[in-house]
């Protein structure tokens, strides 16, 4: 009777100690996934957001105003330049130790990230299109297809980096990401994400 009791006492004794060996490890496992910003920034800035589109301009001296002046003047004067040229554009983050933070209690994990931004801007030139109109008293220039170039490159990039329609869906997708890692720890814990100064996302 001895020889069972002793056996039942260690056999719980093991099973204590296994139980807690097991709580108090996965725990620790828990926080070092929790508090790893190092995982969580590199993750945050490979999310980029890809947009491609068409960059247009058109430049010209005549006014469309069907006046017979106008006419005259488009036959010998006229000098119109129409380029079209697809962009890709990036958007994301740059995250460092001053402007990227996580902090996590017991039921909640805070992460204040920058404000998305426009990070990488690029012209596919050798897909470019164009369109010009010459009078007769003009000769062909191709500076002026350069300076174009320029301002329709400026012009573009200036509405990019302006447009917060891509800045909100860099920020969802995100915060989508952010979200699929942090997934295990949500039955437990909230999530609450913070661009700049915005107001924080909460995420359950």
């Amino acid at each position: 009777m001895k020889r069972f009791f002793r056996f039942v006492f260690f056999l719980s004794l093991a099973v204590l100690l296994f139980w807690l060996g097991k709580q108090f490890g996965s725990k620790s496992v828990n926080q070092s996934i929790l508090s790893n910003s190092q995982i969580v920034r590199e993750i945050a800035e490979l999310a980029s957001l890809e947009v491609q589109g068409n960059a247009t301009i058109k430049r010209s001296n005549i006014a469309d105003d069907g006046e017979w002046t106008t006419n005259l003047k488009k036959a010998f004067l006229e000098n119109t330049i129409w380029v079209s040229i697809p962009y890709l554009a990036k958007y994301g983050i740059n995250a460092d130790e001053k402007n990227f933070r996580i902090t996590v209690s017991d039921k909640k994990i805070s992460i204040n990230l920058p404000q998305p931004k426009l990070l990488s801007y690029e012209l596919k030139v050798d897909k470019m299109e164009t369109s010009n109109r010459k009078g007769w008293l003009l000769f062909q220039d191709d500076e002026t297809y350069t300076d174009v170039q320029k301002k329709l490159y400026q012009s573009s990039r200036g509405q990019l980096e302006n447009n917060n329609l891509y800045i909100n869906q860099s920020k969802e997708k995100l915060t989508k990401i952010i979200r699929q890692y942090y997934e295990p720890f949500l039955h437990d814990h909230e999530l609450e994400i913070t661009f700049g100064n915005s107001v924080p996302v909460l995420l359950n």
